[in-house]
């Protein structure tokens, strides 16, 4: 699964997140992202775990809890759709999984390693499929994806994620 996916294979929206993952192996890009941004975690106060940058926004331990739900979704995509699955998956609502995740009550020391562990299952699920899995498509959100575009679909929604912690949350 070492070739960057071609728009043809993802929804226009997560070019985005796409152009965001650096070229090589995506397996590798995924193991020193999760340490990048564990590295960061590490490195947040416990008296700014609860921080909004602006009302309505998410705080640092909801983002996380967002990351998570996305790439748990992402995940079962790319599972769904190596095993050949014709049927359509749902959308996320992403402020909806927030609302009711419970992210923004768990120590972000929690949060960091159950981040860690559904990142380990994303590179063994990766790992497992042969290059002809990793063409595979299927539909979700009405859309058609292929089994590649959703590991870089959730490296680039990290970069991004890790980006806007940094940048808007002053995490520098």
């Amino acid at each position: 699964m070492v070739k960057r996916p071609e728009p043809s294979e993802y929804y226009e929206y997560y070019g985005r997140y796409i152009d965001l993952v650096r070229e090589g192996d995506i397996i590798s890009v995924l193991e020193s992202e999760l340490q990048r941004t564990l590295d960061v975690l590490s490195g947040i106060p416990a008296n700014l775990e609860e921080y909004k940058y602006e009302p309505g926004k998410w705080s640092v331990r909801e983002v996380i809890g967002h990351m998570i739900d996305a790439e748990r979704v992402f995940q079962n995509r790319a599972f769904h759709f190596a095993r050949r699955d014709p049927a359509p998956l749902p959308s996320m609502e992403e402020n909806d999984y927030a609302r009711v995740s419970n992210a923004g009550q768990r120590p972000l020391q929690e949060l960091a390693q159950e981040f860690e562990a559904v990142r380990r299952s994303s590179i063994a699920l990766f790992r497992s499929f042969d290059d002809e899995a990793a063409l595979l498509r299927g539909t979700a959100s009405g859309y058609e994806f292929s089994v590649r575009s959703t590991a870089y679909i959730i490296a680039g929604h990290e970069i991004h994620h890790r980006s806007v912690l940094e940048e808007r949350y002053l995490l520098q």
